[in-house]
């Protein structure tokens, strides 16, 4: 890593600070016009607008923006990259009106995802994760989240994780780790659920944490899942191993999961389709990011989560794409962008924190990245756009011509 100085910025739009933005706050960010940003060592070191900083007796590589946006680099705050096999043949069901519980209580779903990343290879899971992450990043994403789940044993958990590992140390992502060991009680556990309980807690999350595979421990509250108490029970185990807790809440059924947030001092809630009135404020009072994830309801063809109530009520919104191979085979933030505009009545700069800083809030990383402020990794996008409105008006085109992580240019087509 280098010196670079982005110049010729027509407008940077950014959010600022060190921790999620609520409420009102959410909506206000920082715009300036004809500025530039330097970066030296990965770090942003100076940003302004006007005459370009005196750089005399340096050599300073430029990058010219050509009047376009920049943004912070994307935030991807909720996804499972590391799986094996797809799940296009579920496709079917659903149109004949199988609902995702229907097809989990046949064997499919999950549990068939789960068969096949039993079966894959670790350097076929790696290889298949590292084209996503590639896909992601060619779309703005410059830091993602990335969870287990799809082993549901001690040997398989462990092999997704240590592939989330290997590929925050080899691609120019930063990926966070996330172990998911409660995403459903797996077949050989279908009639001994204390059993899987009893695994989860007392062997997979210490071996997790020996390891120190993951930073965050999540468990998927929902009906004909986990309970509130067995959710609970997860994610206190998570904790004495120092795991943040995380909760899939409230994606079908309200069953309490949001609530929980603030007994267990979640750091975030996803998915929140159905998310009650004191869940919302729970999460209010607890402080924990409502990570919303508008493509799955899309997908599913099922309501939006309330995240305009949310942000009223002084919930910090964080949006992500939930990319996995079930509920939402897709990884196009910029979608996301689009629905939480259209769906959740969110206002562009509401959306663009959601995307950044919120985003980076709800994986413990808002002091590293999700804004363009001194101090912060230089991680940037230019866009093939005037203003903010454009890219969130633009539906099914990928605007993001130019992607910097870290001070080093990963793409570049302005």
């Amino acid at each position: 890593m280098g010196i670079l100085l982005i110049h010729n910025i027509g407008l940077l739009a950014t959010p600022l600070g060190n921790s999620a933005r609520r409420g009102a706050d959410q909506g206000t960010i920082q715009l300036r016009k004809n500025a530039w940003v330097l970066m030296n060592d990965g770090v942003i070191v100076g940003v302004g607008d006007g005459p370009l900083p005196d750089l005399s007796g340096y050599f300073v590589p430029m990058l010219d923006a050509k009047g376009h946006l920049a943004t912070p680099g994307l935030v991807d705050a909720h996804t499972h990259l590391v799986f094996g096999g797809w799940r296009q043949n579920e496709l079917a069901q659903k149109l004949h009106g199988a609902t995702y519980l229907d097809i989990l209580a046949q064997g499919g779903g999950i549990l068939s995802t789960v068969t096949a990343t039993r079966q894959a290879t670790e350097e076929e899971l790696f290889e298949k994760a590292r084209a996503a992450l590639d896909e992601m990043m060619f779309m703005g994403v410059t830091t993602a989240e990335a969870k287990s789940g799809y082993g549901l044993d001690m040997e398989t958990e462990l092999k997704q994780l240590r592939v989330i590992r290997r590929l925050g140390e080899e691609h120019p992502l930063d990926v966070a780790a996330t172990f998911l060991g409660g995403h459903a009680v797996p077949a050989e556990y279908k009639n001994d659920r204390e059993g899987y309980l009893r695994l989860v807690c007392r062997e997979v999350i210490p071996a997790v944490a020996g390891e120190k595979l993951a930073t965050f421990c999540d468990v998927f509250c929902e009906s004909g899942v986990f309970s509130a108490p067995e959710s609970r029970r997860i994610l206190e185990a998570g904790k004495r191993y120092g795991l943040i807790p995380k909760i899939h809440a409230d994606e079908i059924e309200p069953i309490g999961g949001s609530q929980l947030t603030e007994v267990v001092g979640a750091i975030s809630a996803e998915h929140l389709i159905v998310c009650p009135p004191d869940g919302i404020a729970a999460m209010a009072r607890a402080g924990t990011v409502a990570c919303c994830l508008p493509a799955t309801s899309f997908y599913l063809g099922s309501t939006y989560a309330p995240a305009r109530d949310m942000v009223n009520a002084g919930v910090a919104v964080a949006m992500a794409s939930d990319f996995n191979p079930g509920s939402c085979p897709s990884l196009n933030l910029q979608f996301v962008m689009n629905l939480g505009c259209l769906k959740y009545k969110l206002t562009p700069e509401e959306v663009l924190t959601a995307v950044t800083l919120n985003g980076a809030a709800a994986i413990g990383m808002a002091d590293k990245v999700g804004s363009v402020e001194v101090g912060k990794q230089g991680d940037l996008v230019i866009w093939d756009a005037p203003d903010l409105d454009y890219i969130c008006y633009r539906m099914g085109s990928n605007l993001a011509k130019t992607v910097v992580k870290k001070g080093e240019i990963v793409k570049n087509a302005v």
